[in-house]
């Protein structure tokens, strides 16, 4: 790591720069070439980081390179705390990429104030979250791609090291626990499992997980989906039988106030779309129009005035639960 610059010692994205471009290899199972800088697209608003100031990442054999991405759109209050997250972890070897969908609220103002410790930022109109999620995929130079999306989401303090631990266990997707935030009141860790024992859902949340990079490259998110591609992605990836390593360790913070927590109907069409993809057998249809109604009756039971009431109380009680036990 001779040529290697320390920018500020303070921050995972600064440790580790070098002013020599990344050699760039492009593979014929790639599904689009990697860049270092998107070309402009629609209404661009700004562009900066690292990169545009002569600035460039690279993987050492004891330091692997991770590439992290935040895609957001009209996220003024809730973004900051997204890229503290990344740029604050102990890992001193990430690439942090951040596609912004031409934010009107304030969001690129916030962006900038941290762009000495960003690699790479850009502001546009795009055709939704998986569109801006694979223009990051096109920009991402390391070994390993992380996905951080703001608004919603902001990593644990020692995420990406916890999962660069378990990545060791020769592996192609490493992913972790996700302390599932409900209101200011209550949050609760909810661990994860496999897809054997989640066989109609994801075993676990997009922000707690990491990808190696060459297998996502050859694998882009299918923008057909609104809501579904990252669930299509991984399923896709199980198929095939990809090697999945599961920690124990804390990896993301998820609120659950986002689009794709939210249970819709183009949300159960997309997810029984892709589960019918992989298994078409009569048995399996059965056993998930069952699996869906049954999750639909517990959704109503829980809208009902009376349900609501009784959850709101049921937080209210486990907050003031565990702030007691604080003191």
């Amino acid at each position: 790591m001779t040529n290697a610059i320390c920018l500020n010692e303070k921050y995972s994205t600064t440790r580790l720069a070098i002013k020599e471009k990344p050699i760039i290899e492009s593979k014929l199972e790639d599904k689009f070439e990697t860049i270092l800088f998107l070309p402009e697209g629609k209404n661009r608003k700004a562009e900066g980081g690292l990169r545009t100031k002569g600035y460039f990442k690279k993987s050492y054999e004891d330091k692997p390179l991770i590439t992290v991405i935040t895609v957001v759109y009209n996220e003024f209050q809730d973004i900051e705390e997204t890229i503290q997250s990344v740029i604050n972890q102990t890992c001193s070897n990430i690439e942090y990429i951040i596609i912004d969908g031409g934010s009107t609220d304030g969001t690129l103002d916030i962006i900038k104030k941290y762009e000495n410790q960003i690699d790479y930022f850009v502001s546009e109109e795009d055709d939704g979250i998986y569109e801006a999620m694979n223009n990051g995929l096109f920009l991402a130079t390391g070994i390993w791609i992380a996905f951080m999306n703001g608004g919603d989401s902001y990593y644990s303090n020692d995420a990406v090291k916890d999962l660069m631990e378990a990545a060791l266990l020769n592996s192609d997707v490493v992913y972790g626990q996700t302390n599932y935030i409900y209101s200011n009141e209550y949050s609760k860790i909810v661990h994860t499992s496999t897809f054997e024992e989640k066989k109609f859902s994801m075993p676990f949340c997009h922000q707690s997980c990491m990808v190696k990079t060459k297998l996502h490259k050859q694998n882009p998110f299918n923008t057909e989906y609104k809501i579904g591609a990252d669930y299509c992605f991984f399923f896709y990836l199980h198929s095939i039988k990809s090697r999945f390593v599961m920690t124990n360790k804390v990896i993301a913070n998820f609120k659950l106030d986002g689009l794709s927590s939210i249970i819709t109907r183009l949300h159960r069409k997309e997810r029984k779309d892709i589960l019918l993809k992989h298994n078409t057998t009569f048995k399996f249809r059965v056993e998930l129009f069952i699996w869906e109604q049954n999750r639909l009756f517990k959704y109503i039971v829980k809208k009902l005035p009376f349900s609501l009431y009784l959850v709101k109380i049921k937080y209210y009680i486990i907050g003031k639960m565990m702030k007691r036990k604080e003191h």
